[in-house]
Formats: structure tokens, C-alpha cells, sequence
């Protein structure tokens, strides 16, 4: 173990050091994020590597989620508070490597919007839209 997180351990409960380590950035709707994906963030299992986003959503929200990347062929998740994958998408309906993922929310909580690179890819920069849709009257 690193110096840094044997600090962490000796001065923390496991709770708030488990808190520091996996801290995900929040999100708002109808705003872009621009970011870079990296071998700093979270390995995949599969070679590649994800970045965590998370926000607030309430039952009957419809969403839009746009993931965006020159740099790497994107995957997009949405996960609920409980760890079950809502929807995911790799591909986009355009032909291209980008990912839109859209879902109907049928639960209030925090969700956690899931950036990753499919496969081997390590990453790069990306742009992330998440879009809360109005229903039509």
C-alpha cells in the first residue's frame, strides 16, 4: 500500500476512506462536460478504463445521454443507486463510435452516469450531455 493511502487508513474509518478514494463529479442536466479519460481512472477489468459522473433523478424522468470522443470509441451506463445497470449503449443510431443512451426513470435517487472506453481503448477527451426531456403535452 502507497504512503499517501496508509495515511488515509490511519486517520479515517474505512467508510470515509472508501468516501475519498471513489468520489464521483456531479452532474446537471442541459449542461456539457467536457473531460478526459484516463489511465488514472477506473480500470475496467477489460483494459480499459471508466470515469463516474452521478445525479439526482426522479421517477418518470425521461434522460438523453450523449457521450462524445474523437479520441476512443465511447460507452455510455446509467446505474442506479443499487448497483443494477439501467441502460448502457456502445454505438450510436449515426454509425459512429459515439454513444446516446436514452431511458424513462422509474425510481427516485442517484444515479451514476458512467463513462467508458469500449474494450482495450485507454481513453482520451470526451464531451457528456445529459439532457432531461420534456414530455409532450
Amino acid at each position: 500500500m502507497g504512503i499517501a493511502l496508509v495515511a488515509i487508513a490511519m486517520f479515517m474509518s474505512p467508510a470515509e476512506a472508501q468516501n475519498r478514494l471513489y468520489n464521483p463529479y456531479g452532474i446537471s442536466s442541459d449542461k456539457e462536460i467536457s473531460d478526459t479519460l484516463s489511465e488514472h481512472d477506473i480500470p475496467t477489468g477489460e483494459g480499459g478504463f471508466a470515469r463516474d459522473y452521478y445525479i439526482q433523478l426522479e421517477k418518470g424522468d425521461q434522460v438523453a445521454i450523449d457521450l462524445t470522443s474523437d479520441e476512443f470509441d465511447t460507452m455510455i451506463m446509467l446505474i442506479a443507486n443499487d448497483g443494477s445497470t439501467v441502460a448502457e449503449n456502445d454505438d450510436a443510431p449515426d454509425g459512429t463510435t459515439n454513444s446516446l443512451l436514452f431511458s424513462r426513470i422509474v425510481e427516485n435517487g442517484k444515479y451514476i452516469v458512467r463513462v467508458r472506453a469500449f474494450g482495450e481503448t485507454s481513453g482520451g477527451k470526451f464531451s457528456l450531455k445529459f439532457t432531461r426531456l420534456k414530455p409532450v403535452k
